[in-house]
């Protein structure tokens, strides 16, 4: 009940702040609507589908191929819009995130909500209407999980938010085959199963570095609520099981001998760098080993993504060679 009363305060705060600055000429700008799209994750999110776009069989016009990518990234966009509107009061308490438009009152609580909304509705009607309505039902599946089951249910109740929450951002991939194939297969499930299991040590490494903050924003990360020896723990069992998920593409089929390498290499540097923060304990290495690990991490996944789409491109996949 505290909690649920001091989000109503501090959103009541944020929605004032908001109509003050618009009372004074001091509204949103361009850059603010932007910021709430969270440009950087929609940016991998635009990746991911493209490669399960461009991996998957067939052949697609490239207009109805950059149509569906506009619609994934928009609907991403939107997302992140939403997640902004419903955790501006945790976004206030952050360091990470205190100066998000919303908490900073450039933007009203509720412009967010209509403005998430409508991108949302827009980017799924569209995506159905121009391409597919597979495509199109995997697109809003993922904007309502990552929005009423990860941000509004899982977040702020579980430490296990990311695990499950993870999920939505697992789907671009799934979105980007259907796009293309009119079908999701075991390929594009293979594609979904990396980035489901690197979620989970990709976030608990950060979370071990920002621990205070979602401490004090009342956000129960593993860190917080489990402590660091359990997460350092649970990121490398995560670890060892995102090695052999990694080559899964080649067992599936868009994956060739060429990725098969450069995924068993980044598969082992990122055990590695598990072991070494799981041995790291409470001692001063560890902090520095976590963010080598988060930063490791996002070159991971983009090295493994993008090695797809160059066997795509040279036509390798698949061939043996």
């Amino acid at each position: 009940m505290r909690a649920m009363a001091s989000a109503q305060i501090e959103s009541s705060r944020l929605e004032a702040g908001a109509c003050a600055r618009i009372a004074a000429g001091e509204g949103g700008t361009v850059g603010d609507y932007i910021a709430l799209l969270k440009p950087r994750v929609m940016s991998l999110v635009v990746f991911t589908a493209l490669v399960g776009l461009v991996a998957a069989p067939g052949s697609m016009h490239p207009v109805l191929a950059v149509i569906a990518l506009i619609c994934i990234a928009v609907g991403a966009g939107a997302s992140g819009a939403l997640n902004m509107w419903f955790d501006a009061d945790i976004d206030a308490r952050m360091a990470r995130t205190a100066g998000r438009p919303i908490p900073q009152g450039r933007i009203a609580p509720e412009e967010a909500l209509t403005f998430g909304s409508v991108l949302a509705a827009g980017a799924v009607f569209t995506l159905g209407l121009t391409v597919s309505w597979l495509a199109a039902a995997l697109l809003a599946l993922t904007i309502g999980y990552y929005v009423f089951v990860y941000t509004m249910w899982l977040k702020r109740r579980t430490p296990q938010n990311i695990v499950i929450g993870g999920a939505a951002g697992a789907f671009p991939p799934m979105i980007g085959w259907a796009a293309a194939s009119g079908a999701v297969g075991p390929e594009s499930l293979a594609l979904f199963l990396i980035i489901f299991v690197w979620t989970p040590p990709h976030f608990w490494a950060l979370a071990l570095c920002r621990s205070g903050d979602y401490a004090r924003a009342g956000v129960p990360m593993l860190p917080v609520v489990a402590g660091a020896d359990a997460t350092r723990r649970q990121i490398l069992l995560y670890s060892l099981a995102l090695g052999p998920i990694g080559l899964l593409p080649v067992l599936t089929g868009p994956g060739g001998v060429l990725y098969g390498t450069v995924a068993a290499l980044m598969g082992a540097v990122f055990i590695g760098l598990a072991v070494r923060l799981y041995r790291a304990g409470d001692a001063p290495a560890s902090g520095p080993a976590a963010r080598r690990l988060f930063g490791f991490s996002i070159v991971y996944l983009f090295v493994l993504f993008a090695t797809l789409l160059a066997e795509q491109a040279l036509g390798l996949a698949g061939m043996g060679v």
